[in-house]
C-alpha cells in the first residue's frame, strides 16, 4: 500500500510539511509506503476548461507546461491521497485549488479515476478558517467518490510559533495517520465492485 501526500504550502519545510510528516510517520509505522510531493510554490495555473481530458480519455491534462500530469499519475498509483494546506483567507492555497480543479476535472472525465481511494486532509491555521479549508479538501474527495478519513485534522501555528507547540494538534495528526492506516487496511482486506 502507498499514500501520496501533496503539500500545498509554498514553504517546503514549514508548518504544513511538518504536520504532513507526522501523519506519514504514523503510516510508515504500519508498513505503508509514503511519498511527499511539493505542490505549493510551483506556480500552477487553474483549469482552462478546455475539456480535452474528457474527449481524449487519456487520464491526462492537456496542459503540459507544469508537473500536473506527473502528479495525477502518482495519485492514480497510490492507494491513499493526503492533501495538506495552510489556511489562506479561510481557504486552501491557490496551488492546492489548482491541483484540485485540474486533477479533479481529469478524473471526472475518466470515470472518476480516483474513486475508492482513501483521502485524508489536514490544514494548518493561525486562528480561523480551518473548517472551510477542510471542507474544500474533503469536497474534492467526496466528488471523486473516495473514502474520507475523519477527525480533527488541523493544527495551530504561524511563523513565530510552529506546530511543535500545538500538542493537541500533533496528537490529531498522529490519530489521522492511525485512522488512515486502518481505513487503508480495511479497504484492501475485502473485494468490492
Amino acid at each position: 500500500m502507498k499514500v501520496l501526500a501533496l503539500n500545498g504550502s509554498p514553504q517546503r519545510d514549514g508548518n504544513t510539511a511538518a504536520s504532513i510528516g507526522i501523519v506519514l510517520a504514523g503510516l510508515e509505522k504500519h508498513g505503508i509506503e509514503t511519498e511527499l510531493v511539493q505542490v505549493g510554490g510551483s506556480l500552477l495555473h487553474g483549469c482552462k476548461a478546455c475539456y480535452a481530458c474528457h474527449m481524449t480519455k487519456s487520464g491526462r491534462c492537456a496542459v503540459t507546461s507544469d508537473p500536473m500530469n506527473e502528479w495525477i499519475e502518482k495519485m492514480m498509483t497510490a492507494d491513499g491521497i493526503l492533501l495538506g494546506s495552510p489556511v489562506y483567507f479561510y481557504d486552501v492555497s491557490s496551488e492546492m485549488i489548482a491541483l484540485i480543479d485540474r486533477a479533479g476535472f481529469v478524473a471526472r472525465g475518466n470515470d472518476r479515476m480516483f474513486k475508492h481511494k482513501v483521502g485524508a486532509a489536514l490544514v494548518v491555521k493561525r486562528r480561523t478558517g480551518a473548517v472551510h479549508a477542510l471542507d474544500t479538501l474533503n469536497h474534492f474527495f467526496s466528488s471523486m467518490q473516495m473514502f474520507i478519513v475523519g477527525g480533527s485534522n488541523n493544527l495551530i501555528a504561524d511563523k513565530a510559533v510552529g506546530v511543535e507547540n500545538d500538542a493537541e494538534g500533533i496528537r490529531n495528526m498522529q490519530i489521522l495517520g492511525e485512522n488512515m492506516a486502518l481505513l487503508l487496511k480495511m479497504r484492501n482486506s475485502f473485494q468490492y465492485l
